[in-house]
């Protein structure tokens, strides 16, 4: 198979789909690697590191795009690179459809075949291509909304971790998925006062076992929610219904009721967002400031820290892109069902529940042959 591995083009994403050791590992396969002249230039990685593993390394995006029979990226295609979608190509990449109508019918039209890392789902409703990222994220939550509380960037001027004598801050995560736990653990080790929400009971015992006192652990109903909220000092969104729009459950009012210089950090927000008052923002541009709250939200927090990221992404997609480049998207989809759940598109019809769902737009289920 021939697999092309454009630079990527999102503001401010310096992640690469694929290491050298990934095209050492498919051209050991037998396969031909396409890579666009300084992919891994934000990862810290040369062209010459990607021309000694094998890759053909070009200049044109163009040329990756038209000479290649899969796609191999970290984000979606921007409307800069619509026109390099055709029909029969297979893409593989983060997507995020169901808050993004226009790229949903452009694949569609087009006729792309395309797998989405966000859906792909083990038996035991785990995500494997998502976590390596969300662990990034929840940890870059605190990390950026420390920054954020100060009173140069327009939070209300306190040291999240306190000092002796002046009490810690007080974070609020909601939803204790991968993004949230990481989250937790390192507001906890910076001493801050964290209370944790989610609405799965077995996942809130399990944050008890593993967090002890350190934590308040609270089930996320509305009233929960809404008193954790208006007492933090940091707000973090974590919440994550695999392929759908993220609930809206920090609404406008809510925000009102909130410390001035409070700050809230969405990471759901490449999922729509968590806070009616969410929109995405850049790594150049992250923050804003609305009923006098800090927003963030960045829609790739984890480019922030890309050579990290680049790694641990890698790591966790290798084995899925060797799968489709040596059994063709088909055999890879009958012989992996986890695989099979990340099909978002294919001939020009949505095979995922949640983004039909999210678009008024008919389901139809993917049979292999």
């Amino acid at each position: 198979m021939k697999d092309g591995v454009p630079r990527e083009v999102k503001p401010g994403e310096g992640r690469a789909a694929i290491t050298p050791v990934g095209v050492r590992t498919l051209v050991h396969h037998g396969h031909e690697v396409c890579v666009q002249s300084g992919l891994g230039l934000g990862s810290g990685i040369p062209d010459a590191a990607y021309e000694q593993a094998g890759a053909l390394v070009v200049e044109s995006a163009d040329r990756v795009w038209s000479g290649s029979d899969m796609i191999v990226k970290v984000k979606e295609p921007v409307e800069a690179e619509y026109r390099f979608l055709r029909e029969g190509l297979v893409l593989f990449t983060y997507l995020h459809l169901a808050a993004n109508e226009a790229l949903t019918r452009e694949l569609m039209s087009r006729r792309v075949i395309a797998i989405a890392y966000e859906t792909i789902q083990l038996d035991d409703g785990s995500l494997p291509l998502l976590a390596p990222m969300s662990a990034i994220a929840g940890r870059l939550a605190v990390q950026v909304g420390c920054a954020c509380l100060e009173a140069s960037h327009g939070g209300k001027g306190i040291l999240l971790s306190g000092v002796p004598g002046v009490r810690p801050g007080k974070v609020a995560i909601i939803g204790a998925g991968v993004s949230g736990v990481n989250a937790a653990h390192l507001a906890i080790g910076l001493g801050a006062q964290v209370t944790v929400l989610d609405i799965n009971q077995q996942r809130l015992n399990y944050l008890e076992d593993i967090f002890h006192s350190r934590a308040v652990i609270l089930l996320a109903n509305a009233g929960n929610v809404e008193e954790s909220v208006v007492d933090a000092d940091l707000v973090i969104c974590s919440v994550l219904i695999p392929g759908a729009q993220a609930p809206h459950l920090i609404t406008r009012d809510l925000l009102r009721k909130m410390e001035p210089g409070s700050v809230l950090v969405d990471i759901a927000i490449d999922q729509g967002g968590c806070a009616e008052t969410s929109r995405p923002t850049t790594h150049d541009n992250p923050t804003y400031v609305e009923e006098c709250i800090v927003h963030y939200c960045v829609a790739n927090m984890p480019g922030a820290v890309p050579r990290t990221s680049t790694l641990a992404l890698t790591n966790a997609t290798l084995p899925y892109v060797l799968l489709l480049a040596d059994k063709t998207w088909q055999g890879a989809l009958k012989e992996n069902p986890a695989l099979a759940r990340g099909l978002n598109v294919v001939d020009g019809a949505v095979t995922n529940r949640k983004v039909a769902e999210a678009f008024a737009m008919e389901y139809v289920v993917y049979r292999s042959a």
